[in-house]
């Protein structure tokens, strides 16, 4: 008997810590493993899109939701000699739509969300836009973001303009996304943060090393992660990676000219994290409605005289 009352507290006691350390186990949407990606960029499609598919399945095989691409991932884009290459946009474009479904096809086999740059046709005469694909992991396409601010060259020579942002959910993490000079306007990455997004993939074609350091400092204002994807021919100023809602990277490709995959977990129960995501998140977004701060407010003539100490 006294065997039996041992063995039945004993069960129940396995079965009390069993539940307890379930409940403080990271649920599904405490974490989110996405890749970045650093690709070398061409200016043929089909290179550009077996490239692009090889690092999906490197992707996948870590057990990444996510991958992101860089600016003009597929399509090439026109810095250094892809001026001339893409000059008058006589591209094959059904070689690059082939590339794309190919891609999408294989991210519904992956189970794997798939963020591609690329350039978009419109009607002619009109230019395309610079956009990224957010393909889902069903493969169909769930949105595209066509680049809003361009460079001066970008909008008097290349591109038609986008009007929108963009937004989409994936395992209750929140993205949003940007393209490359867009990182000089902070009222993109505010509009973000007021969407409440968790993470900004910012996808750029620079060789300036100026913008990764920019990227922190959006991350760290905004309380996000920042996705980070440059080609491998411009990592030498700023490779490709992570950047985590306290502004410090969580993990960087090579800068050696490389093409890498950075693979890295979104963490909500990071103890690191908890000032950025539990105080400053929270308390930055109340403090953006302008309510509290109107409310404390003071009607004090010393407040409103300008002229004295």
């Amino acid at each position: 008997m006294t065997s039996r009352l041992q063995s039945a507290r004993s069960s129940v006691l396995t079965m009390a810590r069993e539940f307890i350390e379930l409940q403080l186990m990271p649920t599904q949407e405490d974490r989110l493993r996405i890749a970045v990606a650093q690709t070398q960029v061409s200016f043929d499609p089909r290179v550009n899109g077996a490239a692009i598919r090889a690092q999906m399945r490197e992707a996948a095989d870590a057990g990444a939701r996510l991958i992101q691409f860089t600016e003009g991932a597929m399509s090439g884009y026109p810095s250094g000699p892809g001026k001339q290459a893409l000059a008058g946009w006589n591209v094959d474009w059904e070689a690059l739509r082939e590339e794309l479904e190919t891609t999408a096809a294989l991210a519904a086999d992956l189970r794997l969300w798939t963020i591609v740059g690329s350039n978009h046709p419109l009607t002619p005469p009109n230019r395309p836009h610079n956009s990224l694909y957010v393909i889902s992991d069903e493969g169909a396409l769930a949105g595209r973001y066509d680049k809003r601010l361009l460079s001066y060259t970008e909008v008097t020579d290349w591109y038609a303009p986008g009007s929108r942002f963009l937004t989409f959910d994936v395992d209750g993490f929140r993205f949003g996304c940007v393209l490359c000079i867009e990182i000089q306007f902070p009222e993109l990455f505010v509009e973000y943060a007021r969407e409440s997004v968790d993470v900004v993939l910012l996808s750029t074609f620079s060789r300036d090393p100026m913008f990764a350091i920019q990227a922190q400092g959006h991350a760290a204002c905004g309380a996000f992660w920042l996705g980070f994807s440059t080609p491998s021919q411009c990592s030498v100023a700023a490779p490709s990676g992570l950047i985590g809602p306290d502004g410090r990277w969580v993990s960087k490709a090579p800068s050696d000219g490389s093409s890498a995959l950075v693979i890295a977990d979104l963490d909500r129960t990071s103890p690191a994290l908890s000032g950025a995501l539990e105080y400053a998140r929270p308390w930055r977004a109340r403090a953006r409605t302008g309510e509290l701060h109107q409310q404390a407010r003071v009607n004090d003539p010393r407040s409103a005289d300008l002229s004295r100490f």
